[in-house]
């Protein structure tokens, strides 16, 4: 019987039947499409006089772990923000799809020997039904995968379009690369060594087009990581010196591979900068990664040799205090000028104990080699390094300095060279006291600097004067010039600028990545495709693995699984000069190619004829102006895109300059991809260790209470508790689906957005979802009788008070829902529900505009309560209820009535109560007259209508 009467209460269960049949709906009525203005979807009458809106999350991986409650955060987020902007009459894009190229899936191939496609889109299928549970708004129309031979299709032609292209230094942009030729030819611009077009022979000529090219092979310094058998990008090696994903050792090789010409980019990398709407931290990022610098190329002789080493520095300045040079141990000069005896005046402590330079400094080498960039960088870690056996002139001071090599110094930054300044370089500074090398301080430092280590802040110029010039006094800008003028007067140096960004490393030594559109002929030239061959798709191999090795084997060389394929790497075709044998490059693409350009197919993915139509392109990514812009200058791109932080100098560099390529050949009207950008928290989750240090189910510990503090076990013995990211390996994962079987997705859903703000990471707690729950029941029994299924609503008006927290609410909810403070829409929508609760009979006019407002946080429930309120059609598209000014303005506010700086009386008065009478009710105040007794009041300070200051005496 008691079941029976309750069989309207919204349970799970319940919550779980409303949810799947919306989901149904939604799908059967195509509720979340979204016109576009041309193609195959167009409709010009529902895209016309409707402002767009398009909403994007970061591309998820589909690994086979499928989703914990940490990875729908932001989902969820894009989801409020897509279903709010709707009601707006906004014309919204939202979608997702999956980043599905990557090395998980080769693992789990090398493995098991199951296809990584085949892994692949088991997991996609997963998440897909993962994400289908949580009532995502998506466009399923427009999803994508970038394994799908029709999305990389024209990821490989977007390669050919950078590759078929130069940047143009004069006009600023990249420009077809047949422009090129013509320039040669004309003279317009000059080859590399200076001769005529005319007189470069066929060989000649090609090295010169290839050299100006965006994308480019050559033999360059790269990480490569034996365990993995590939190179991988700069990007992706971890501070320790390991792969990013693998963790395996990471070494310095020369080896050719392609490359991506992102630093012609620099500058407008960084600048435009200026134009988007990103979080400053994420900008200062890029901007720290790009590290564009100005400063000096200043070239030190080496003696008695015809070489000289050339150093950039952003401090010429500081040139008098230059007492010696480091080179990179890659440094090609360092071979090339290394004498075969230690000079007169070396020191024991440079030679490392070696009888030779060239014992001293091959093993030197052979130690670097072993180290990452990121290793090397690291400023907390001992110096070391080893005398070269060679001495350079100081172009200014004519001091000779010695020249070192030491792995803190890198062929990939400036020169590979510097001008080592201990007095005020922390590095420098540390490397002279271990190797008993002088230093002198050319800045002054402030007063109570220690004199211990070096100063890097501003002051006059110290200790840098000769008989040719005098810095003594100047400040450090007016001594940058001085030197550069004198350095540009000698022809030893020039005022230049430099950056930290190196060319993108775009080769892979993988199976499961997209083949590069390039094949070679006999003589090892690189041929593009013609379009008409795209896509080029992976073929079918017996061993996906590539060729590993140990993972301290730095000497092995790369070998990829494709390089095996033999009936698929050599391939007779006619590419315009009859029917010839060519081979195909057997590298792949790294796994941010897709992500570059995705954003782009979601508008236009049924197009079979181009990879986005400009129209449609231009509708949902163009330029704005006028207030509708958002930003300063609209550069266009996505309205809003949605991820964490760890993209920010991989995916959205890359993308970046994919999408500004693109841009300035004429493809899309839009400068950058992403016009705003949120950076989202996290959620974490406790995990408990037994007395091993092992994890335990976090789900099976107990919380105890005792008299010392909340203590916790596990299968009756004490754990300890830690905080951090939430993992199988902590054995602390809760997923999504658990949640949505026992509390309703719903309800997840709710709780999710209330946890805190959005940009702020958060701890999971389970427990604390009932709370969420408890809400949309109290929701629920406000519209239903949980004993008869009756709709409890009537039609007569709320009174005055509950009106007016209604038309608040509206007002502070929107603005809430436009600023992505869900937390606080959250909170808002919880206080007027319960005023709703404690009212006798909830009233229509009331109801209605609460289940709208609760509809982008808790569709389902929202959709469901709407139906049985009387509406036959979905509420998607219904307009967000509209608040009256007229109600915003409280009948009374409090004021604070305080006799000698304490708070006496509060009284409630009119917001428009003169101050004249606001004084007179202070001063009639009871309570200020018993406190007053006989003491005379001095003065009275009104600031209507919210104080009275009383000063007695």
């Amino acid at each position: 019987m008691a079941e029976q009467e309750h069989q309207h209460r919204y349970t799970a269960a319940l919550a779980g039947e409303i949810e799947r049949r919306w989901q149904d709906r939604w799908e059967q009525d195509a509720t979340f499409e979204a016109p576009n203005p041309a193609g195959p979807w167009a409709d010009p009458d529902a895209v016309a006089g409707r402002q767009k809106f398009m909403v994007q999350d970061m591309f998820p991986y589909p690994s086979g772990a499928g989703l914990h409650v940490g990875h729908p955060l932001p989902f969820v987020a894009t989801d409020v923000c897509a279903r709010y902007q709707r009601t707006t009459g906004k014309n919204v894009l939202y979608t997702q799809g999956f980043d599905a190229f990557g090395l998980p899936a080769e693992q789990h191939a090398v493995q098991t020997g199951q296809h990584p496609r085949k892994t692949t889109e088991d997991n996609i299928v997963t998440f897909t039904r993962q994400l289908r549970q949580l009532g995502l708004s998506h466009d399923k129309r427009r999803k994508v995968a970038t394994i799908d031979p029709g999305f990389y299709r024209w990821t490989q032609w977007i390669f050919l379009q950078i590759f078929n292209a130069w940047y143009d230094e004069s006009a600023g942009k990249a420009r077809p690369i047949a422009e090129l030729l013509m320039a040669y030819e004309k003279g317009s611009v000059a080859t590399p060594d200076g001769r005529p077009w005319a007189d470069l022979s066929d060989a000649e000529r090609r090295e010169a087009v290839d050299s100006r090219r965006l994308a480019y092979k050559k033999e360059v310094p790269v990480n490569w990581a034996p365990g993995l058998g590939t190179v991988v990008a700069n990007e992706e090696v971890t501070n320790e010196g390991l792969t990013e994903r693998g963790d395996m050792p990471v070494f310095q090789r020369n080896l050719s591979q392609w490359m991506m010409r992102i630093t012609a980019y620099a500058d407008r990398l960084t600048d435009d900068l200026d134009r988007v709407d990103w979080t400053e931290s994420i900008k200062l990022m890029q901007r720290n990664w790009i590290g564009r610098s100005h400063g000096a190329s200043i070239t030190f002789a080496v003696e008695g040799s015809d070489a000289g080493i050339e150093v950039f520095t952003t401090r010429p300045d500081t040139i008098f205090g230059a007492t010696f040079m480091v080179l990179a141990p890659e440094h090609p000069l360092v071979a090339a000028v290394m004498p075969d005896a230690w000079p007169e005046g070396t020191k024991d402590a440079w030679t490392d104990g070696a009888p030779d330079p060239k014992t001293a400094v091959t093993a030197y080498q052979r130690a670097a080699m072993r180290k990452s960039d990121l290793e090397r960088q690291t400023d907390d870690k001992a110096k070391t390094g080893v005398f070269t056996g060679v001495f350079a002139t100081n172009p200014v001071t004519g001091e000779r300095v010695p020249v070192f090599i030491a792995d803190y110094v890198m062929m990939g930054y400036g020169t590979g060279a510097i001008m080592a300044v201990p007095g005020e370089d922390p590095r420098d500074w540390d490397y002279a006291n271990k190797y008993d090398l002088p230093y002198l301080r050319t800045v002054q430092p402030t007063e109570g600097h220690d004199e211990d280590a070096a100063f890097t802040g501003a002051g006059p110029i110290i200790n840098s004067s000769n008989e040719r010039i005098s810095l003594d006094g100047k400040e450090i800008e007016d001594a940058k010039d001085a030197v550069i003028a004198l350095l540009e007067a000698d022809g030893v140096g020039r005022g230049t600028v430099t950056y930290k960004l190196r060319d993108w490393l775009f080769s892979r030594q993988r199976y499961w990545g997209e083949p590069f559109p390039i094949v070679y002929d006999e003589a090892g030239v690189a041929h593009a495709l013609p379009d008409s061959m795209l896509p080029v798709e992976l073929p079918e191999v017996a061993d996906y693995s590539p060729k590993t090795y140990e993972p301290d084997d730095a000497n092995a060389r790369p070998e990829s699984p494709l390089s095996r394929a033999e009936e698929w790497v050599e391939v007779e075709m006619d590419l315009g000069d009859g029917p010839q044998t060519y081979r195909r490059e057997t590298d792949t693409m790294p796994n941010w190619a897709g992500s570059c350009w995705y954003e782009l197919r979601y508008t236009d993915p049924a197009n079979t004829e181009r990879f986005v139509d400009p129209e449609v392109e231009h509708y949902w990514m163009g330029k704005q102006q006028g207030s509708g812009a958002g930003v300063a200058d609209d550069p266009g791109g996505v309205d809003l895109y949605v991820g964490g932080p760890e993209h920010a100098v991989l995916h959205l560099l890359y993308a970046r300059f994919w999408h500004k390529v693109l841009y300035d050949l004429g493809h899309v009207s839009s400068e950058e991809p992403f016009r705003r950008l949120f950076i989202h928290g996290y959620v974490q989750a406790y995990a408990f260790r037994d007395h091993r240090g092992q994890p335990v189910p976090a789900a099976e510990v107990e919380e105890v209470a005792g008299p010392d503090g909340t203590t916790y076990t596990w299968q009756g013995k004490p754990v300890a508790r830690e905080y951090g990211k939430m993992g199988k390996s902590l054995k602390n994962v809760v997923t999504p689906d658990e949640m949505a079987d026992e509390y309703g997705a719903d309800t997840f859903r709710v709780y999710e957005m209330s946890m805190g703000p959005l940009d702020q990471s958060r701890p999971w707690e389970t427990r604390a979802i009932v709370g969420s729950q408890r809400f949309l029941q109290r929701l629920w029994r406000n519209v239903v009788d949980e004993e008869t299924g009756e709709v409890r609503v009537v039609d007569d008006a709320p009174d005055d008070a509950l009106n007016r927290l209604l038309h608040k609410t509206i007002d502070g909810v929107r603005a809430d829902y436009e600023g992505l403070q869900f937390n606080t829409t959250v909170a808002k929508l919880i206080e007027l529900n319960n005023a709703v609760t404690k009212a006798e009979v909830p009233s229509r006019a009331v109801m209605e505009p609460l289940v709208q407002m609760v509809a982008p946080l808790a569709p389902h429930i929202a959709e469901e309560l709407w139906s049985r309120l009387g509406h036959a059609d979905s509420l998607t598209f219904e307009p967000f209820p509209t608040a009256d000014p007229a109600l915003l303005v409280d009948d009374t506010v409090t004021c604070v009535v305080q006799v000698q700086g304490k708070v006496r009386d509060r009284l409630e008065v009119s917001p428009s109560i003169t101050e004249q009478d606001l004084e007179r009710l202070a001063r009639e105040s009871q309570k200020v007259l018993d406190f007053l007794g006989d003491k005379q009041i001095r003065k009275v300070i009104v600031r209507a209508p919210k104080l009275v200051n009383i000063v007695a005496g």
